[in-house]
């Protein structure tokens, strides 16, 4: 490269730093003419990555954690000084509320799919046709779909039956992302469960065959632990970032409006009614905000077929006496037919020790639907009244909480429909014929979870180099 190229960098999420950092550190290994400008329109970067410290408290108001098993995070981490900050949660028994009780999620499940026989059949989630319709997944032939998407809903539906779906396996999976399980896509939630069925024709079957047993040393329960995060809270992260950034890189507080080709690449206009010209764009922000920046161009259609959903959490905060009914286990979510307006509980003293200082008690509860989302919009004493009604109904608290923490994420989370793959494709087909030099990267595009907008930030980088080397080979 012979000049100084620029990258604007919009969205100050952890895909966005994610992007900003990977790009930072290989412009400074290779010595090359590239700055960047990440921009976010908050006054704090890290998104909906939000730590709450009151009282000595570690509270997440975002998400809580990360998958162990995608280790982009991990890597990230140990990168930016944090290793010694990770921590596992305490494993324990999760429940299922059904018929106005908890019961234990049966052993041996993976993500809803029985691979035991005997708690399988023990279980009350189920009744016998219940148990007996999930059984036909055993004789059934795999499907003749030849890797056509379809929903979450119908693909378990027709292996494990209705019962099975609606008390067990649409908690577990919509609640990952929101979602209705039968709108939901299963080649971009979870193409493994068609591979599977693909493979070894039963779900039962092939789960079994190729999940790992389980260690029975009691030495080794913890490695078994499923979810990570940082003794400081995921904010740890994003602060760690922030601080490996130049700083004269990131303008936050600024919003932009609108982005527009120019003769040689981009102009970004801003809220304040300034412009900034770029070579290079990613579009890091949340969909709201891309829709209204590419508003103009014929593709953006694509993006307002992607729906969003409203969701809110409240952390409770309580002394440990004031739970009269204790439970041991480390939370419960809610089949679909119950009347409750939560949606899930976490016992976060109980699955995070960490965030919880000696003698209290930290609930963490969930609420909105994708069908009704009107819990979320409650005033707050509305709120936690509703929610202490429907803790009360399964643990009897004598007292209300010390304090409590409400986010409300409106219209935020995107919704993976069945199409979404397509969808995300032919956007990502539009932008490279029609506008190159502009990429699309995080939650609304190829993977929600925070592993997965750091594997689209990093794996960005190589697009964006790619292209500036392209284009200035093609100026000359």
């Amino acid at each position: 490269m012979n000049r100084m190229h620029t990258v604007a960098i919009i969205g100050g999420g952890i895909t966005g730093l994610t992007t900003a950092y990977y790009l930072q550190k290989t412009v400074r290994e290779q010595n090359l003419p590239i700055r960047y400008v990440l921009i976010e329109a908050e006054d704090r970067l890290g998104g909906t990555i939000i730590t709450d410290y009151t009282n000595d408290f570690v509270i997440e108001l975002g998400p809580d954690s990360f998958l162990a098993r995608k280790t982009s995070m991990i890597r990230l981490a140990e990168e930016v000084g944090l290793k010694d900050d990770l921590v596992r949660n305490h494993t324990g028994q999760a429940f299922i509320l059904t018929n106005g009780q908890l019961h234990p999620m049966p052993g041996g499940s993976i993500m809803g799919i029985p691979t035991k026989v005997a708690p399988f059949v023990t279980t009350p989630l189920f009744s016998l046709s219940g148990k007996m319709r999930a059984a036909c997944d055993l004789f059934l032939p795999r499907a003749q779909s030849n890797g056509a998407d379809q929903s979450l809903g119908k693909f378990f539906r027709r292996r494990l039956g209705n019962e099975v779906v609606e008390n067990l396996i649409e908690p577990l999976l919509s609640g990952v992302y929101s979602g209705d399980i039968d709108d939901l896509s299963l080649m971009s939630t979870f193409p493994q469960f068609y591979q599977v069925e693909q493979k070894h024709r039963s779900l039962i079957l092939g789960m079994r065959s190729t999940t790992p047993k389980q260690p029975k040393s009691a030495g080794d329960k913890k490695s078994s632990s499923a979810f990570m995060t940082f003794k400081s809270g995921l904010q740890a992260l994003v602060e760690a970032l922030e601080n490996q950034l130049d700083r004269n890189c990131i303008r936050t507080g600024t919003s932009v409006s609108r982005v527009a080709q120019a003769e040689s690449g981009y102009t970004l206009h801003l809220a304040d009614g300034t412009q900034m010209d770029a070579d290079s764009v990613v579009l890091c922000s949340s969909l709201r905000p891309t829709r209204d920046m590419l508003s103009e161009y014929d593709f953006s259609h694509l993006l307002e077929e992607i729906p969003t959903s409203s969701v809110a959490t409240a952390a409770l905060a309580f002394p440990l006496e004031a739970i009269q009914q204790d439970i041991n286990g480390t939370g419960f979510i809610v089949s679909r037919n119950e009347k409750f307006t939560i949606t899930a509980c976490t016992w976060t003293h109980k699955k995070w020790p960490h965030t919880t200082p000696a003698g209290k008690a930290l609930l963490r509860c969930f609420v909105g639907r994708p069908w009704d989302d009107s819990p979320v919009h409650l005033p707050d004493e509305e709120l936690i009244a509703t929610i202490m009604n429907d803790l009360n109904k399964i643990m009897k608290i004598n007292q209300e909480p010390e304090f409590y923490r409400i986010s409300r994420w409106k219209q935020v989370r995107p919704q993976y429909v069945v199409g979404h793959k397509a969808r995300v494709d032919q956007l990502v087909h539009e932008l490279d014929g029609k506008m190159p030099g502009m990429f699309v990267a995080g939650a609304p595009y190829y993977g929600a979870g925070l592993p997965d907008c750091i594997d689209q930030g990093e794996a960005i980088v190589s697009d964006i180099l790619h292209y500036l080397h392209t284009y200035e080979a093609t100026s000359l």
